[in-house]
């Protein structure tokens, strides 16, 4: 899908990887800007991502300072294990990025043809829009529902893990399982022709003359008269 807002220069770079990408080749991974995993954790990441052989782009940021009533610290930087940053780079098999990036930018270039999650539900959203499937591993909040809803009820995404299993640690065997099953099966390739049906008619709600669209215009409607 082509999308018109240019992304900053100083992320001109991962353009510029993923354009020599191939199509739907490409996993991104983000877990929002509150969610922090433990060394352990990262390491069976790292090692998940490996086994899979996907390429990737994962965006790997601090967590959000913890708030208490009288105290506030940082969440620990998160480390990844020594040499995979490199090892990734010089393979040109994944970038792993510490700062901001424009998501719906990533999300909307030919080359990403996976989404690995939290399910927050502006990611749901833009996933969906975007015509992204989704590898969904809800942390809290409404991320366990909206994972539900993707997996379960729309089928454009699968699960990492079921939510009975949270608190535990997810295995390097479960993250490349899931991801091998969205982007190299048959079963993947029929989730992604169904959320491009669903991107689809979502954008048609909102266009011209949309269901969505009408709904909208005929609210505004009601409350300026």
């Amino acid at each position: 899908m082509a999308i018109s807002k240019k992304l900053r220069d100083e992320d001109q770079w991962l353009l510029e990887w993923l354009d020599k990408q191939e199509q739907n080749s490409v996993l991104y991974i983000s877990f929002g800007t509150t969610t922090s995993f433990s060394e352990e954790q990262i390491e069976e990441i790292t090692v998940g991502l490996e086994q899979s052989g996907v390429k990737f782009i994962w965006v790997l940021k601090d967590g959000d300072k913890i708030h208490s009533f009288d105290n506030e610290k940082q969440v620990k930087r998160a480390e990844l294990p020594n040499g995979f940053e490199e090892r990734m780079r010089e393979k040109g098999i994944g970038m792993v990025v510490r700062e901001w990036v424009s998501q719906v930018e990533i999300l909307g270039h030919k080359a990403t043809g996976g989404f690995m999650s939290h399910c927050g539900w502006n990611s749901c959203m833009e996933s969906i829009s975007m015509e992204v499937p989704v590898v969904a591993w809800p942390m809290n909040y409404d991320q366990p529902l909206n994972a539900l809803l993707l997996t379960e009820v729309l089928k454009v995404g699968v699960a990492v893990l079921e939510w009975k299993q949270s608190g535990e640690l997810v295995t390097s065997s479960m993250i490349s399982t899931s991801v091998k099953t969205l982007m190299f099966s048959e079963e993947g390739g029929d989730i992604r022709k169904r959320i491009g049906e669903l991107g689809a008619e979502v954008r048609n709600s909102v266009a011209e003359g949309g269901v969505t669209r009408m709904e909208w215009d005929s609210f505004i409607a009601h409350i300026t008269r």
